[in-house]
């Protein structure tokens, strides 16, 4: 996950309006968008729905699965599980609010949506950006309390705590994003009014403003950079002082707890790893804008993805309750298969 998307690191400028020539206006202006997506692609746009279909399919199981068996798995009933599920729901959301959107665009030639449904795309898209990295957040917080203070653990992550951590997270997604785009809704638009992104991104949506959008910018930036460096600091801050227990352990416990922070850690290098790479990629001339919504989209894509699995393969528990679950499911497949040829068998 990520806080802001990378593209809204904003180059200061008076006036951001766009050079193309379609226009729809409105008695106020601009009355729908049209999301230009990734027009140039021809034959290979059914490549790349097949493989974005396959990968939104793959969200939702997967996180399904973590959701399922941490919410039916009495043995899994540590905070963990309880801020991992969170997490998995956030990611189940945060890809639905883009990637239909995207599919529907490469089977459709125009793609359009309106002025409402664009900025409430824009506010969820960030918003549960930005929550995924606070309980990102919090989790490092809880494997903190795991490792620094285990007797104490039970005790400080209480189920009141747990519910106030998760609401805080949520919060703070919501604190970070309605001053953007509430300001960006509240602008002028007089055409023209087409999108040149596959979803209603803040930057490119920011363009099409008839006034001047230095406040915006500004005020986009701003936030931006409370979320992800206020996250980042007590991200690194957590795995500092767990840095300094773990060194005080023996190598068993060592190894130990550098088991219970690999999932995390892992999840939290790649987040951080693919924001640059974005990031680096919108700065970077030599690309063109269809490689960059391509990046965007795999990038919006790829933590909700890879978390599932990042988690099952790293976390033994978590691994050996789905295989629990799938087993009690598998004998009931198997044996209404076995009533369905006896009932065959008895009909011929």
């Amino acid at each position: 996950m990520s806080s802001f998307f990378p593209s809204d690191f904003p180059t200061l400028s008076t006036n951001h309006r766009s050079s193309s020539v379609n226009e729809t206006l409105g008695l106020g202006g601009v009355t729908f968008f049209i999301i230009q997506g990734l027009t140039s692609l021809d034959e290979k746009k059914i490549i790349l729905f097949s493989i974005l279909l396959l990968i939104y399919i793959m969200v939702l199981g997967g996180n399904s699965i973590i959701i399922y068996v941490a919410l039916t798995d009495p043995k899994l009933n540590s905070p963990l599980y309880f801020f991992l599920c969170n997490l998995s729901f956030v990611d189940m959301v945060y890809t639905t609010t883009t990637i239909p959107n995207m599919l529907s665009g490469l089977l459709t030639d125009i793609l359009t949506i309106s002025v409402l449904g664009c900025f409430l795309q824009m506010y969820f898209f960030i918003q549960l950006s930005v929550t995924g990295r606070a309980i990102l957040t919090v989790m490092a917080y809880d494997r903190y309390v795991a490792i620094c203070n285990p007797l104490q653990y039970n005790s400080i992550m209480t189920r009141p705590v747990r519910l106030l951590l998760v609401a805080g997270a949520w919060g703070f997604g919501a604190i970070c994003t309605l001053p953007v785009t509430v300001i960006a809704f509240e602008r002028p638009y007089c055409g023209p009014n087409v999108v040149k992104h596959a979803w209603c991104d803040p930057s490119s949506v920011r363009r099409l403003v008839c006034s001047d959008t230095s406040l915006d910018n500004i005020v986009s930036l701003l936030f931006a950079m409370v979320s992800l460096v206020t996250t980042g600091v007590f991200i690194l801050s957590s795995y500092i002082l767990i840095g300094f227990s773990i060194s005080r352990m023996v190598v068993a416990q060592r190894l130990k707890a550098l088991r219970t922070c690999s999932a995390h850690l892992t999840v939290v290098s790649i987040s951080y790893a693919a924001a640059s790479f974005v990031y680096i990629s919108y700065r970077v001339g030599n690309f063109s804008s269809e490689v960059r919504i391509i990046v965007s989209v795999l990038y919006s894509a790829l933590t909700p993805f890879l978390n599932p699995m990042i988690y099952s393969l790293r976390n033994k528990e978590l691994r050996e309750s789905i295989r629990r679950t799938l087993s009690r499911f598998r004998p009931a497949a198997l044996s209404n298969c076995l009533c369905t040829d006896e009932l065959i068998y008895k009909i011929y």
